[in-house]
């Protein structure tokens, strides 16, 4: 347990500040605080016009930031001030799910805090429904375990969305990991419908979301609608084969991940999902092959 206390503790290749690591000095340890710093460098694309602000196509287009170093070179510039001080509306970062799980991600273990992101689905956002959504896993060392939490909800969007629970302690029946909805789908437990956002949804969608949690235990935290490898292939096109591989996959990434070994192994091991050279970033604006290091 302890080795993998350690590489969660650790920066990966996306959450590595680099030089503006000095911008997540200096911040507070507990939870509830670090929300409100990300919510108060943030806002969410979906969310914005709620709030009262109309995003031009060049903010829309921070959703593609996909690193740290470029997401916080983009808020120095809107506002050089501290993370501790709240960004007035139009001097907020924009991002979506993704970015805020990611921001905690990196803040906690800028603290040595074991922390990850994870890729799957809300029941919380529609009625019969699981959005797509990332939500911020990180390792609670009073307690012994893992706990899920969702810093993008603020106290207008818990309100809106009636939020029943303790978003600093998402029920893991209030957010599907990607493995775990494939459970769901592939036995019968829930209808491949019912997963997805707008007009996309169905088992494709659910494959997708399940290999992006996969890279993100294995700190690779990519955007959205970038896409590469395994989840690529149509899902009628899948082998018995493939099916039987990725059921196992899910069996090893559906919860928390006690046996992250043999769940990195098979992404080490395995050029279908393992992120190499490029993905495809299926973007509002066209495909694009992107280089990731």
């Amino acid at each position: 347990m302890d080795t993998i206390l350690s590489y969660y503790a650790q920066q990966g290749v996306i959450s590595e500040p680099g030089e503006y690591a000095y911008l997540l000095d200096s911040l507070p340890a507990d939870i509830a605080e670090l929300c409100r710093v990300v919510q108060g460098t943030t806002i969410h694309i979906f969310w914005a016009e709620r709030y009262g602000l109309k995003l031009s196509e060049l903010r829309q287009g921070e959703v593609q930031l996909r690193s740290m170093p470029r997401r916080l070179a983009r808020l120095v510039e809107l506002d050089p001030r501290p993370l501790t001080e709240p960004r007035p509306l139009d001097k907020k970062l924009v991002g979506n799910c993704r970015d805020f799980s990611l921001m905690l991600a990196a803040i906690l273990r800028r603290q040595g805090v074991p922390a990850r992101a994870r890729c799957g689905f809300g029941a919380y956002f529609l009625p019969d429904h699981y959005e797509d959504h990332w939500v911020c896993e990180y390792w609670n060392a009073r307690q012994c375990r893992w706990m899920l939490v969702d810093s993008q909800l603020d106290a207008i969007q818990r309100e809106t969305l009636r939020i029943p629970f303790d978003t600093l302690d998402v029920p893991r029946d209030q957010f599907i990991v990607g493995g775990r909805a494939w459970q769901m789908c592939r036995s019968g437990a829930a209808d491949p419908d019912h997963f997805g956002i707008f007009d996309m949804r169905g088992l494709w969608f659910v494959l997708g979301d399940f290999i992006r949690d996969v890279a993100a235990l294995n700190k690779v935290e990519l955007l959205p609608w970038d896409c590469w490898g395994i989840m690529e292939t149509p899902v009628e096109n899948l082998s018995l084969g493939d099916l039987a591989y990725l059921d196992r996959l899910a069996d090893l990434t559906c919860g928390d991940v006690p046996d992250f070994a043999a769940a990195h192994a098979l992404y080490e091991d395995d050029p279908r999902l393992r992120v190499q050279g490029a993905v495809h970033n299926y973007s509002p604006v066209g495909v694009n092959s992107i280089a990731i290091p």
